[in-house]
């Protein structure tokens, strides 16, 4: 790119977030970062030291003792805690939970919020999470609010987690990205929401190649045809 640029892409689980944010960052050559990775990664160091996530205190002691990391490996964000990389743990249902539960809390987000922050100060980056636009780039150049119907939302997840050799039953997946859903758009702190200035990409009846055509097309649109 010319010039440093801020997109932000916000919507719920099995949206094509983070597929797609990976794509248009190799396409306009901007560093990726996957937000939720980094609240899976607490969510997995709360679990592995047996807290419960939805306790404030007992997690607010913890996160003095954890380092997260972020390495780009042959052009992929791989996440470590404390030197390890746990990026092959995260992908879980049950780690989507732990993510959601984490997020919720004051002490996570105010532990995480500068240091995303402080990326997109220093270069052009396609940051994709839940409340990207509305809270942790609210000046973002672009926003877009990517969205789809939960059935096929739910059955994007299921076969990936069948491509993963996951024995996943598709009523299971499609129940907690209801629940993980009903939990991001009620906490009380960075509710998932569309930012009022967000662009908003319905993407039930588009494939991949198109959805990535119609979020370069607004990218286009909002930047003046910045590449």
């Amino acid at each position: 790119m010319d010039k440093k640029i801020s997109i932000a892409i916000d919507g719920p689980g099995g949206a094509g977030k983070s597929t797609l944010a990976k794509r248009l960052a190799e396409r306009l050559g901007c560093v990726y970062v996957d937000t939720g990775a980094i609240y899976r990664t607490v969510g997995l160091y709360v679990r592995r030291n047996d807290v419960s996530p939805s306790d404030a205190e007992a997690v607010e002691k913890l996160l003095p003792t954890l380092d997260i990391s972020l390495e780009y490996v042959d052009g992929k964000q791989r996440m470590f805690a404390n030197g390890e990389d746990v990026t092959d743990y995260l992908r879980t249902p049950e780690m989507s939970m732990y993510a959601s539960a984490v997020s919720a809390l004051p002490c996570v987000r105010a532990f995480l919020l500068e240091s995303q922050r402080s990326l997109a100060e220093r270069y052009s980056v396609i940051m994709d999470g839940r409340d990207i636009g509305t809270v942790v780039l609210p000046d973002a150049d672009v926003k877009i609010f990517l969205t789809a119907d939960e059935r096929e939302r739910a059955r994007r997840r299921w076969l990936e987690l069948l491509d993963r050799g996951e024995d996943a039953k598709y009523a299971t997946v499609l129940h907690e990205l209801q629940q993980r859903d009903a939990a991001d758009s009620s906490r009380a702190i960075a509710p998932l929401a569309a930012a009022e200035d967000a662009v908003t990409l319905d993407t039930t009846a588009l494939d991949l190649d198109q959805s990535l055509e119609a979020m370069l097309a607004i990218i286009k649109e909002k930047t003046g045809g910045a590449k």
